[in-house]
C-alpha cells in the first residue's frame, strides 16, 4: 500500500492506492500555508485515517524541486519554500517519501493510462490559471530527480505580433521575475489579459469562450491571437523533444473546440507531419494528480 498526496495551494488530496487504476480518495483537507508544523500534522491526519502501514509516501505537489539542493521553491505554500521537504518529510513521517511537481505527475498519469499511454514521447501540458508542463520519456519522468523541464510557460517566447492581421503585444511581466513569458498570455489569466488589452473589457477566461462558441468578433479576434500565441511555443516544445502527443490539463482544456484550434496552429507549424490529432484533451480528468504520485510511488515509471 501506498498513500498518495496531491497538494496545492487551497487543499491537500490523499488517497491510498494499490497500484494506479485503484486509487481510493480520502476526505480532502484545507493546506496550512504558514505552519510547517500544521502541514506536517495534516499529512499525519491521512496516513492516520489510511490505517496500517504503507511502504512509502508519495507526493505531488506545486512548485519545483532543485535537483541539486533538494530544495523546493512553492511561493504557493510559504511554510515549505526552501526546504529539503522530502528529506524532512521523511524524518517527520518515518516513512520514505517520493516528490515532484504536479505539472510532472499529469503528464506521468497521461503517459501511464491517460492519452499518452502507447507513444514514447509524451509531452503533458497545463492550460490553467497559468501554463505548465512535464516530459515523459520511455515511461520515464524527465524530473525524476527534480528540475525545471516542462516549464515552457517560463521563457521570454512570447511573439510581438500575434493575430490575423497581427497586432502588436505587449510584453508583460511574469511572476517569476522574467518578462514576456507564456505564462502571461497563455492559461485562463492570460487569455483574460488579452481580452482586456485587445478590446478593453473584462471577461472571465469562461466567459471569452463561451462568447467566442457563441459567434461573438471581439471573443473571436481574442481566441485567434491565444491561438496563435501559444501554438508556436508548443510547436517549439514538439520539435526539440520529438513527442507525439501532448495531453493537455487544467481548466482550459475542458474547451475541446479551443485545443481543436491550438492543435491545427501547432501542427502547422512543426517539422514532423501528423494525420491526426497532437494536442488531445487529457484523458485523466479525475486526480490526475494523484495518479501521478501513485506511479511515482510504484517506482516512477509506466509500463
Amino acid at each position: 500500500m501506498i498513500v498518495c498526496f496531491d497538494i496545492g495551494g487551497s487543499a491537500i488530496k490523499g488517497a491510498i492506492t494499490h497500484s494506479p487504476e485503484r486509487i481510493f480518495p480520502l476526505p480532502r483537507r484545507a493546506t496550512p500555508l504558514n505552519d510547517f508544523r500544521r502541514f506536517v500534522a495534516t499529512l499525519e491526519s491521512v496516513l492516520d485515517e489510511a490505517g496500517g502501514l504503507p511502504e512509502r509516501v508519495a507526493i505531488s505537489i506545486t512548485g519545483v524541486i532543485d535537483p541539486q539542493t533538494r530544495r523546493i521553491k512553492c511561493a504557493n505554500i510559504p511554510c515549505i519554500d526552501g526546504r529539503e521537504l522530502a528529506a524532512e518529510l521523511e524524518a517527520a513521517l518515518h516513512l520514505p517519501v517520493v516528490i515532484a511537481n504536479d505539472a510532472d505527475c499529469f503528464a506521468l498519469a497521461e503517459a501511464g493510462i491517460g492519452a499518452g499511454r502507447d507513444h514514447r514521447i509524451v509531452f503533458g501540458a497545463i492550460l490553467g490559471t497559468g501554463v505548465g508542463g512535464g516530459l515523459v520519456v520511455d515511461g520515464k519522468l524527465i524530473n525524476a530527480d527534480g528540475g525545471f523541464a516542462g516549464e515552457w510557460g517560463h521563457a521570454p517566447a512570447v511573439a510581438s505580433e500575434a493575430g490575423h492581421p497581427p497586432i502588436a503585444i505587449p510584453i508583460f511581466d511574469c511572476g517569476c521575475g522574467q518578462r514576456g513569458c507564456v505564462d502571461t498570455v497563455g492559461g485562463a489569466r492570460g487569455l483574460e489579459r488579452l481580452h482586456t488589452t485587445v478590446h478593453h473589457k473584462s471577461l472571465s477566461s469562461h466567459e471569452i469562450i463561451e462568447a467566442w462558441q457563441n459567434g461573438d468578433e471581439e471573443a473571436a479576434r481574442t481566441i485567434d491571437i491565444f491561438v496563435d500565441l501559444v501554438s508556436s511555443p508548443l510547436a517549439l516544445v514538439v520539435n526539440i523533444t520529438g513527442a507525439t502527443i501532448i495531453p493537455v490539463g487544467g481548466g482550459l482544456s475542458n474547451s475541446e473546440a479551443l485545443l481543436a484550434e491550438i492543435d491545427g496552429a501547432a501542427r502547422g507549424r512543426i517539422l514532423r507531419r501528423f494525420d491526426r490529432p497532437l494536442v488531445v484533451r487529457g484523458e485523466c480528468r479525475l486526480e490526475p494528480g494523484l495518479i501521478g504520485a501513485a506511479l511515482l510511488g510504484f517506482g516512477g515509471k509506466v509500463a
